[in-house]
């Protein structure tokens, strides 16, 4: 299983090829993070040769709100200059959040918006190799007023736009909170899953403090055929060396 760390979330406390460091130290071979223009790229793809590690994904950077057409030329915009820095570093998944639920539009309205704007971004994608990774979240309690939240929903909108480049990001921790039935649910739609997204519940903390078997989660990761990376997308409950080691034993 290849497995990548968010560095927003871990070690964020350090300057950024400090991560990158300690990250390899721990036994990791893959980073990924959330928006790109806050970060020094430079020092970043440095710190990445030096340690030898790769960037397994970031977000579109910047997004737009794919619910309203009329902010789709900065997401494509967005997707562009992202595109650039996904080809730069080899990263092969971008992250792609929808947006605020808009108050008094139709959700089909909305729902088409967001259809048309991947659908203007999926040759883009198409060209360079890379998958846009479309995120349900979790709006009970991390992020209220979001549009996207169930797994079906999002599988729908993935089908409707019809590209090889759109593809689904599964988050563990957003869809337990969700939806649950993780399992049948990462086996069904393994083929349309570009990135993967782990974190324990409740806490966003790391796997084996919560209440999701992780276990059974990873092996039926695997056993789905899923190639793609599993991103640690939390906030470490114990020492952050010793979390990552649990998680690392728990994937094998």
């Amino acid at each position: 299983m290849k497995l990548s760390v968010c560095i927003d979330m871990i070690y964020n406390h350090l300057p950024l090829a400090d991560r990158v460091a300690k990250v390899k130290e721990a036994g990791y071979d893959a980073v990924e993070f959330w928006g790109w223009q806050n970060k020094d790229l430079d020092a970043l793809e440095k710190a990445c040769h030096t340690h030898g590690v790769q960037v397994a994904g970031f977000c579109v950077d910047p997004m737009g709100r794919l619910v309203d057409p009329e902010t789709h030329e900065t997401f494509l915009q967005g997707v562009e200059a992202s595109l650039a820095q996904a080809v730069r570093f080899g990263t092969k998944a971008l992250i792609v959040t929808v947006g605020q639920e808009r108050e008094g539009i139709p959700r089909a309205e909305q729902k088409a918006a967001i259809i048309s704007a991947l659908r203007r971004a999926a040759p883009l994608a198409e060209k360079r190799g890379v998958a846009l990774c479309v995120e349900p979240l979790n709006i009970l309690v991390d992020h209220k007023g979001y549009f996207l939240s169930t797994t079906d929903e999002a599988v729908e909108i993935i089908r409707a736009v019809d590209s090889p480049s759109v593809k689904l990001l599964y988050d563990v921790y957003h869809q337990q909170i969700t939806e649950g039935n993780l399992i049948a649910r990462i086996k069904e739609h393994a083929p349309i899953i570009g990135h993967v997204h782990i974190a324990d519940v409740p806490g966003r903390h790391e796997p084996g403090t919560g209440e999701i078997n992780y276990a059974n989660v990873f092996k039926a990761i695997d056993e789905a055929g899923y190639q793609g990376f599993v991103g640690l997308e939390f906030r470490p409950k114990q020492e952050t060396a010793a979390a990552l080691a649990a998680v690392r034993a728990l994937a094998r």
